[in-house]
């Protein structure tokens, strides 16, 4: 006699098998990021210990964070993790509600299809291998369609309160829709440009509160199926490609040694140092989130491990001290781009590298415009404090616990030197210097402060690859949907435009200034500067702009586009750990942003805040 299951046991058992693969491939993420981390402080060893570099440390890093943001990327759609923007959606009927999910389901399985068709065929048509080991590059390319594939696993699963087919019937609907958008295209858009149809449908589809990621996605594929088969790789290619980057490896390694900093207790320090230094002033703990972020930025480079960090650690704090969560967030959020502003800055990095530039010049030039910004943001907390009461109760520390607190702190306050140090000098590269910092923040928070354990340590790194994959991924999707724009010439146009308008330095500059705001806002900033980076700073060199004072300004520019809608990814950060709504934090940021851009009219028409530090302390 065969047996049989009822609808409920096969969806009961069907959960248990996703939940198994969920965890295996989270395991599989955040170990490969571990193993990255580890072979790059292998290659510094090497080098300074041995006297003997190693070939193909760098090659094996970046196949392992491919694979690891693929990966993630799976399990964050079954997660339901996805950076995406909350406008209206909740304010609407439930059956509308209901129509929106399934359509979001619909429109995720139509991008992981793409990627996992388009994905296979670049990998096969891919010859090259890697220089040192001689792997096939396929197999690191392969790591868009296996990821992909494992997202339409998980997008099999039921719909929320909804019967067990629904899962099935919507990656078929979304499949089906694939084969309709691939050959109808050039009947559905007609005459429409490919930068229109790309702009049109990608905003179209954040604004849907479909996940940032795949509004990109499925923008550039709806842009490119009026195209020949043959230009459908390019979306994958340039996937893959924009993470095959050893300079991105920052990313996961600075999030990282963020997250064992949260854990093993050294941010703790640095807040509780912040908040004797501060934290007796009008808006006290408000205060000592900036004061915290100035001093977490030399240490992670990254804003969005910053923001990630300081929410999970000040806004339930300063929640319970009377302050509204959408506030904390939005400061937390505005604060966090300082990392961008203070060396070892991410984006300052790659400015430097595409344009050729000092490193350590442009890390100088920075410190006085991002230490202004970081006044800014302490008077705006002043006055809305003010305004609406927050702080004001913390009586002032007396010198003696300010010295105890400055000494528990002296550890995670030797991390800056290190990283700044260490790059300034050549020691290591920036991306060196995250996985420095990572095994630095083990060191202090297992064997000084010891307040890492084994258990927290898994906690953070499961919480540091998550992080990652939300943020890297965006940067994936972000980089055919740029190459879509650079192939229209889009960027091209307007900057030449913006040459003939003025050869006046200064009104140049306000004029790229309003233009960066505006790319800001769809472009996030690595992907911004790839592409801008080339293009703007001959013009400004023409025109007598110092590229050093150009590249502050630009980065300033490109960070503030991470507060703004519909991208924000650093108030979707602060949203998200904050755990409240991110309207409400767009709303809340607005005097933060409005701060920030009187710092950038002030930095952009005084190029004496950036250029007199480098001229004095510069290399």
């Amino acid at each position: 006699m065969t047996e049989t299951f009822s609808a409920p046991v096969k969806q009961s058992i069907a959960s248990i098998g996703l939940t198994w693969l969920d965890r295996i491939l989270e395991a599989l993420s955040v170990m490969a990021i571990l193993l990255a981390t580890c072979i790059a402080i292998l290659q510094v060893f090497c080098r300074y210990v041995l006297n003997a570099s190693l070939p193909w440390p760098e090659e094996l890093a970046q196949f392992l964070f491919i694979w690891s943001i693929f990966l993630g990327m799976a399990v964050l759609v079954h997660r339901d993790r996805h950076i995406a923007i909350s406008l209206f959606v909740k304010m609407l009927p439930q059956k509308i509600q209901a129509i929106q999910a399934v359509l979001l389901r619909i429109f995720i399985a139509t991008a992981c299809y793409m990627m996992v068709v388009h994905g296979i065929d670049f990998a096969q048509r891919s010859m090259q291998v890697t220089p040192a080991l001689q792997i096939p590059l396929k197999y690191m390319f392969m790591a868009v369609p296996i990821g992909s594939l494992m997202g339409l696993v998980f997008l099999s699963r039921p719909i929320k309160d909804s019967s067990w087919w629904s899962g099935l019937a919507t990656l078929l609907a979304g499949i089906g829709f694939y084969y309709v958008l691939r050959h109808t295209g050039s009947n559905v858009w007609g005459s429409l440009s490919i930068s229109s149809i790309l702009m049109i449908v990608g905003l179209a589809l954040i604004f849907l509160e479909i996940p940032i990621m795949f509004a990109l996605v499925l923008g550039s594929f709806a842009a490119m199926s009026t195209q020949p088969a043959s230009m459908l790789v390019i979306i994958t290619q340039n996937m893959s490609g924009s993470l095959n980057s050893f300079t991105l490896l920052a990313i996961p390694f600075f999030i990282m040694a963020a997250a064992v900093m949260n854990a093993g207790g050294i941010t703790v320090r640095i807040v509780d140092l912040a908040s004797h230094m501060v934290g007796h002033f009008k808006g006290g703990l408000a205060q000592a989130n900036v004061a915290t972020n100035v001093m977490l930025a030399g240490v992670s480079g990254s804003s969005t491990a910053d923001a990630s960090a300081t929410a999970k650690l000040l806004v339930p704090q300063m929640e319970k001290h009377g302050y509204d969560r959408p506030f904390s967030c939005a400061l937390t959020a505005a604060a966090s781009t300082l990392a961008n502003m203070i060396p070892p800055g991410l984006g300052l990095i790659i400015y430097a590298a595409l344009a050729s530039v000092s490193v350590g010049a442009i890390f100088v030039g920075t410190i006085v415009p991002g230490l202004m910004v970081a006044l800014a943001l302490s008077i705006v907390v002043y006055i809305v404090s003010t305004i609406k009461g927050y702080g004001g109760e913390q009586i002032r520390s007396t010198g003696a616990e300010r010295w105890r607190a400055f000494g528990l702190a002296v550890p995670a306050l030797l991390l800056p030197v290190l990283i700044v140090g260490g790059v300034r000098f050549g020691i290591f590269t920036a991306t060196e210097a995250g996985a420095m910092a990572f095994l630095f923040a083990l060191f202090c928070g297992a064997f000084i402060y010891r307040a890492l354990s084994a258990a927290n340590l898994i906690g953070a790194l499961r919480e540091a690859a998550e992080d990652t994959v939300a943020v890297a991924v965006i940067i994936a999707a972000a980089s055919p949907f740029a190459w879509i724009l650079t192939f229209e010439q889009a960027p091209q146009k307007i900057a030449a435009w913006l040459g003939t308008l003025s050869s006046d330095p200064i009104l140049l500059l306000l004029l790229i200034n309003l233009f960066l705001l505006f790319v800001g806002l769809f472009i996030e900033m690595i992907a911004a500067l790839v592409i801008l980076v080339p293009i703007l700073v001959p013009v400004v060199i023409a025109a007598g702009v110092d590229p050093l004072h150009f590249g502050v300004v630009m980065v300033i520019n490109l960070v503030i586009g991470a507060l703004t809608p519909p991208l924000g990814v650093l108030v979707f950060t602060t949203a998200r750990v904050g755990r409240t709504d991110s309207t409400a934090v767009f709303k809340a940021i607005l005097p933060f942003v409005a701060a920030q851009l009187v710092i950038l009219v002030l930095i952009t028409l005084v190029p004496q805040f950036t250029m007199l530090p480098i001229k004095w302390f510069g290399p």
